[in-house]
């Protein structure tokens, strides 16, 4: 995934930095950043080496994602829960890179994504990790349990006077990692490694026994069909000893009057039937609410080549793509649309409540 050099592609990234590392004996450093490279290698042992690329930045080290950005949130998340000794500043981006090759010939990344990802590290504590506001957006929406993993920071404003939007990363992994592993479990049964795989008592195969069991409720079946087939010819053979025990009929016809009062009993449920029909007009009435709230949103349709960065007012709001559709309330706002390689657009709208503005650009 890595072969091609010739554009711009949009990727996670992750920034990790030793703290302090500069101020200790070399002999720490030396032990640091051993004990650091092992973690690290450790933490990208799921992830393959041609999703990634790896740059060692002296006192850490850049990682570039190139498949999904779950494999930088998980890589990210085991590198904080690892470094145990090693303080170690987390922060992960997504954004766009180039691939380019440096001056050895080994491949290299440059570009806004990698430059965000260290202005997000720069803002964390040893032992946090912290993601970009465009990076959240994206991951939140893969499921609800990454949507659970992020707590709102606030924003941050680097040395070059530009803000960022903070989420940091609390808890720990979550439970269905992936859905493909979810799937890799039905595979596995469906191809016998699973509850039936292996052997059972005597040796015998689990896949076995269990045919036997339904051989064994099938010869079951076919007897009880057999003797409901040859139920009327055995009529007069059964007379008799329906003649000898009259008795006994009596004796089981002596309890019908005390069933009769209990089949009537359930009458009075009708009754409660009438107040279940209350909760249901007192539940539509906060309908109106939300339906009147969403007749006023106002939002920002945005189609923006190759991406842009987009503030509201100075704040920004993410990235686009993937950002299509923006919220902002009614009123006059200043729009930009920023990229590190083109001159900025920007563009002042007044949104009144319920319209929506279009916002198309492409940088040249």
């Amino acid at each position: 995934m890595v072969e091609n050099t010739s554009r711009t592609v949009v990727s996670s990234v992750l920034f990790l930095d030793i703290a302090e590392y500069s101020r200790k004996p070399v002999a720490e450093q030396l032990q640091l950043k051993q004990a650091f490279n092992r973690i690290l290698g450790e933490a990208l042992e799921q992830v393959a080496p041609r999703d990634r690329i790896i740059l060692d930045t002296g006192d850490g080290a850049a990682v570039t994602f190139m498949g999904d950005p779950e494999d930088a949130l998980f890589a990210a998340m085991s590198m904080r829960d690892m470094c145990g000794t090693v303080p170690v500043r987390s922060g992960v981006n997504l954004g766009p890179v180039r691939l380019v090759k440096d001056l050895n010939g080994q491949m290299n990344i440059i570009g806004d994504g990698i430059n965000v990802a260290q202005r997000v590290m720069s803002f964390s504590r040893p032992g946090q990790l912290l993601v970009s506001r465009s990076f959240y957006e994206v991951v939140s929406c893969l499921s609800r349990d990454y949507a659970n993993l992020f707590h709102h920071e606030g924003s941050r404003t680097d040395k070059h006077v530009r803000e960022h939007e903070v989420y940091s990363v609390v808890g720990g992994t979550p439970t269905a990692r992936r859905v493909s592993e979810t799937e890799s479990k039905f595979s596995a049964l469906a191809n016998g490694s699973g509850l039936l795989a292996g052997h059972g008592p005597l040796g015998l195969r689990r896949t076995s026994l269990a045919a036997a069991g339904a051989l064994f409720l099938a010869l079951i079946g076919t007897g009880l069909a057999a003797r409901a087939v040859m139920g009327p010819g055995s009529d007069a053979s059964a007379e008799k000893p329906a003649a000898a025990v009259p008795k006994a009929a009596k004796v089981a016809s002596a309890p019908a009057p005390a069933v009769a009062p209990k089949v009537e009993a359930p009458k009075p449920v009708a009754k409660a039937e009438k107040p279940a029909a209350k909760p249901v007009v007192v539940a539509a009435a906060p309908q109106s609410a939300p339906a009147a709230a969403k007749a006023t949103a106002s939002r920002i349709e945005l189609a923006v080549a190759p991406w842009g960065e987009v503030f509201v007012d100075g704040k920004s709001r993410g990235l686009t793509p993937p950002l299509r559709t923006l919220e902002i309330s009614p009123g006059s706002h200043t729009i930009e649309i920023r990229n590190s390689t083109f001159p900025t657009r920007v563009e002042k709208v007044v949104v009144k409540p319920g319209d929506a503005v279009k916002i198309r650009h492409r940088f040249k």
